[in-house]
């Protein structure tokens, strides 16, 4: 059997706060093959980021802690790895495109000096040759003056244009996965799809992608398979025809239907006070807090289709065929 790229095996992650214990991540797996894009989707707090951050050690000490689980790089346990280890993995490895650009760059050193940090940290060559590196990919990211743009400070640089950095540092080396965490937030239509454009291209170097995100279209347009979270937990699992076509969850349906599609019928009329325009269906109620999960399925005070055992037990991820897995008790053979 063909060896995983990534598995991440039963992986729980709580939070010490002042209100008390928070399970950001509970009892989540999925898997990353070689040359794939895999989708993280969910709304703002689900886990995703924490996810992500997860595999490559970056939870904050000492609140944040992995509790259970382990997470299989080529079939190594990066959680059993030390501080020295993990570092060889970081950027060469693996490498991330961090949502926050502002807080990721360091501000005491220009751009030039942190890309080429990174390429030297990995390669045995020369400053010049590593500086050239650098200053090509910042081209190809579509950063004006590149050269120039090597000698500025992050706080020089607009928002775009430091998410577009970031895209550079994570791509230059050629990792065997990359873990995108909303790569494109900051930037316009126009550079977003050059951006995924460039991201898609990756796959040519046998590069698997972990791309976290909200919108659904990028889904669609960038990923073979997808992963759905909810409240700490993965909802729902499957390749992304199967997701798009016959969504099993109840939460996956409401994110489908959420999409502002084009129709040949006439706007809803507007209310008073109204702009007009086309109304958009929505998941009905708010997430539930951290601290006061429901104590069976999360989905349970938002769901349309929610009975007596949804509140009281928690649903496992079952196997539809094909790889496509939900956690739902409305699923086939769990009623």
């Amino acid at each position: 059997m063909d060896l995983k790229l990534l598995e991440i095996n039963n992986i729980t992650v709580t939070f010490e706060t002042d209100e008390g214990i928070v399970k950001a991540v509970d009892d989540v797996s999925f898997h990353i093959d070689r040359n794939e894009i895999v989708g993280l989707v969910g709304e703002s707090g689900c886990g995703k980021s924490v996810t992500a951050l997860s595999i490559l050690r970056l939870i904050p000490l000492p609140y944040g802690r992995i509790e259970t689980g382990e997470i299989l790089f080529y079939g190594k346990n990066l959680l059993d790895l030390n501080h020295k280890e993990m570092r060889k993995i970081r950027g060469r490895a693996i490498s991330m495109i961090f949502q926050e650009p502002g807080s990721a760059l360091s501000p005491l050193h220009t751009i030039g000096r942190q890309m080429v940090e990174t390429i030297l940290l990995h390669k045995n060559i020369t400053r010049k040759d590593a500086w050239n590196i650098a200053e090509s990919w910042l081209e190809k990211v579509k950063i004006s003056d590149p050269g120039e743009r090597m000698f500025a400070y992050p706080y020089q640089l607009s928002g775009g244009m430091q998410q577009r950095v970031m895209i550079a540092m994570a791509l230059m080396l050629e990792p065997d996965l990359i873990i995108a965490d909303e790569p494109t937030t900051a930037l316009d239509v126009t550079i977003q799809a050059q951006v995924f454009e460039l991201v898609r291209e990756m796959k040519r170097f046998n590069t698997s992608i972990l791309l976290i995100t909200h919108d659904m279209g990028v889904i669609w347009e960038m990923c073979d398979r997808v992963v759905v979270m909810y409240a700490s937990r993965v909802v729902e699992e499957g390749n992304r025809d199967d997701i798009f076509s016959k969504p099993a969850h109840p939460y996956t349906i409401g994110l489908l239907e959420s999409i502002p599609k084009l129709s040949v019928t006439p706007p809803i009329p507007p209310s008073r006070g109204d702009k007009g325009g086309c109304r958009l269906k929505a998941i009905p109620g708010q997430v539930p807090s951290a601290l006061n999960y429901p104590s069976g399925c999360h989905f349970f005070d938002r769901c349309p289709d929610a009975f007596d055992r949804c509140r009281d037990e928690k649903p496992k991820l079952i196997d539809l065929g094909n790889g496509h897995k939900t956690a739902c008790f409305l699923a086939k053979n769990e009623l």
